[in-house]
C-alpha cells in the first residue's frame, strides 16, 4: 500500500469534494513525484465534479481555463488547479483538442494522459489508482506512453520533447516502442512554438542529467528543436560538449554557454533569440561564449583591463565556466589548475579592494575636465579614457589630484610639442 502525505490544503479540497459526494485525486505529475520521494511543485487535482460544482463549493476561484474543466481554487495565497474528468476531442493543431467532453470515470481521464508516470491520481480513501502500470515503469525506471505511442505524439506533438525531457529529469530510459515514435515523429516539433520548445530545453538542461540531451540527437529531435547540437556531432565533438555541460553546476548561464561553446557570440545569441529568450540570457551567455576564446591573464592590470572589456556583470560567471572547459579538450588551449586559481585570487582581491574596474569609478568626470579647459565634445571621452587606461594598469593613480596632475602633465607635453613643430 502506497502511502503519499498530501499538503493540508490539498486533503482540504479533496474532502470537500468528496463530502458534497463528489470524487477527487490529486493527479499527475505531484503522484509520481511523491512516490519517488520528491517534494512536488504543483498539487493538480481531477474531480468528477463539473467545473460550476467546484466554483459552488470554494470562496475564491479563478476561470483559469474553464472550457476544459480547469478551475483554479485559491487556499493560502496558493493556487490549485481543479479539473473535471474529461475525454478530450480531436487534436487539429498537434498541440491542443478542439474540444472535450466531461465523463464520471476516472480510468477515461487517466487515458489521455501523455505518459504511464503520469496517469497515476490518489486520494486516501481509495490510494493510488494505478491503471496503466506507472508504478511499474517508475520500478523499471522508463518513460512509456499511455496507449499508442504514436497516437499520444500526434494528438500533442510538445510530448515527444517531454519524453527526452522527464527521462533527464529522472534518470530514466526510454521505451522501446516510445523511442520508436519519437524518432518516426519528431518531425511533428515544427508544430510547437519556440517559446514551449525552450521551456522543454531549459528543463532538460537544468536536469540533474543533461547528458540525456544525446538522446535527442540519437531521435532526430535535436535537428528540429536544436540543430546546433547536430553541428558539434557532425565536428566530432558532440560528446565532448556533452560531458563539458554534464559536469557543470546547475547554472542556466554556464549550461546554455557550455551547450553553445562551439559557436560565437552572433551565432549563440541568434539561437538562443531564435528560442525567445529573454535579452539578458541571450546577452550573457553569448559574451561568455565570446570570452572563453580569448587567453586568460594572469597579470593585475591585465585582469583589470579583462574585467572593463569583457564586463563587470559577467566576470564570475567567466571564471567559473573556465574552471570547467579549460581542463576540456575543447578550449584548445592548455591552461593550469594553478592558473585559474592565480586568476580567480588575483579577481577577487582586485574586487575586495574596490580596484578601479569602470569609468564611473574613475574619480574624474567630464564636468572636471571641462573646468581644466577641456572643450565639450569627443576629446572629454578621449582624455578620460586615456586616463583609465593608465589607471587600470596602476590602481594607486585613481586620486582626484592625481589625475588632474597626470592630465596636466600630459596637456603641457602636447603643448610643447605643437609648438616644437612649428
Amino acid at each position: 500500500m502506497i502511502d503519499i502525505q498530501i499538503p493540508e490544503s490539498v486533503q482540504l479540497i479533496l474532502k470537500t469534494l468528496m463530502e458534497h459526494g463528489y470524487e477527487a485525486y490529486a493527479v499527475g505529475g505531484c503522484v509520481r513525484d511523491a512516490v519517488l520521494g520528491r517534494t512536488p511543485n504543483d498539487w493538480d487535482i481531477t474531480t468528477s465534479a463539473k467545473p460550476e460544482e467546484v466554483k459552488r463549493l470554494f470562496r475564491k476561484t479563478i476561470d483559469t481555463g474553464i472550457a476544459h474543466g480547469t478551475v483554479t481554487v485559491m487556499l493560502n495565497h496558493t493556487g490549485y488547479e481543479v479539473t473535471t474528468y474529461r475525454i478530450d476531442g480531436e487534436y487539429e493543431d498537434g498541440r491542443h483538442p478542439k474540444n472535450v467532453e466531461f465523463t464520471g470515470n476516472l480510468v477515461e481521464d487517466l487515458k489521455r494522459r501523455d505518459f504511464t508516470i503520469n496517469a497515476m491520481a490518489y486520494n486516501h480513501i481509495h490510494g493510488l489508482v494505478d491503471a496503466f502500470d506507472g508504478i511499474g515503469d517508475i520500478r523499471r525506471r522508463r518513460i512509456r506512453c499511455v496507449g499508442t505511442p504514436a497516437h499520444r505524439f500526434n494528438e500533442d506533438a510538445l510530448r515527444i520533447l517531454r519524453a527526452v525531457r522527464f527521462a533527464a529529469g529522472l534518470d530514466f530510459e526510454i521505451e522501446e516502442e516510445t523511442k520508436k515514435a519519437v524518432s518516426l515523429l519528431a518531425g511533428n516539433l515544427q508544430k510547437i512554438s519556440r517559446e514551449r520548445i525552450q521551456a522543454e530545453l531549459e528543463k532538460l538542461l537544468m536536469s540533474g542529467h543533461p547528458e540525456k540531451l544525446k538522446i535527442a540527437y540519437e531521435t532526430g529531435v535535436s535537428k528540429v528543436v536544436f540543430p546546433e547540437l547536430d553541428r558539434v556531432m557532425a565536428l566530432g565533438v558532440g560528446d565532448e560538449v556533452i560531458k563539458l555541460l554534464s559536469g557543470m553546476e546547475k547554472n542556466h548561464y554556464l549550461r546554455w554557454a557550455a551547450l553553445l561553446c562551439m559557436s560565437d557570440r552572433k551565432h549563440s545569441s541568434c539561437i538562443l533569440k531564435e528560442l525567445r529568450f529573454d535579452n539578458r540570457t541571450v546577452d550573457v551567455v553569448s559574451r561568455i561564449v565570446e570570452a572563453a576564446k580569448k587567453d586568460i591573464p594572469l597579470t593585475s592590470p591585465g585582469i583589470r583591463r579583462d574585467i572593463y572589456e569583457t564586463g563587470e556583470d559577467i566576470y564570475e560567471y567567466y571564471i567559473t565556466f573556465m574552471k570547467y572547459f579549460a581542463g576540456s579538450s575543447l578550449s584548445g588551449k592548455k591552461i593550469s589548475e594553478t592558473d585559474i586559481r592565480m586568476w580567480e585570487e588575483c579577481y577577487q582581491d582586485i574586487i575586495n579592494k574596490k580596484q578601479c574596474i569602470s569609468m564611473k569609478m574613475l574619480k574624474l568626470n567630464g564636468r572636471d575636465l571641462i573646468e581644466l579647459g577641456v572643450p565639450r565634445g569627443g576629446e572629454i571621452g578621449e582624455e578620460l579614457n586615456r586616463l583609465f587606461y593608465q589607471v587600470l594598469d596602476d590602481p594607486e593613480l585613481n586620486e582626484r589630484d592625481k589625475l588632474i596632475n597626470i592630465f596636466k602633465n600630459h596637456r603641457s607635453y602636447n603643448n610643447i610639442s605643437e609648438e616644437n613643430q612649428r
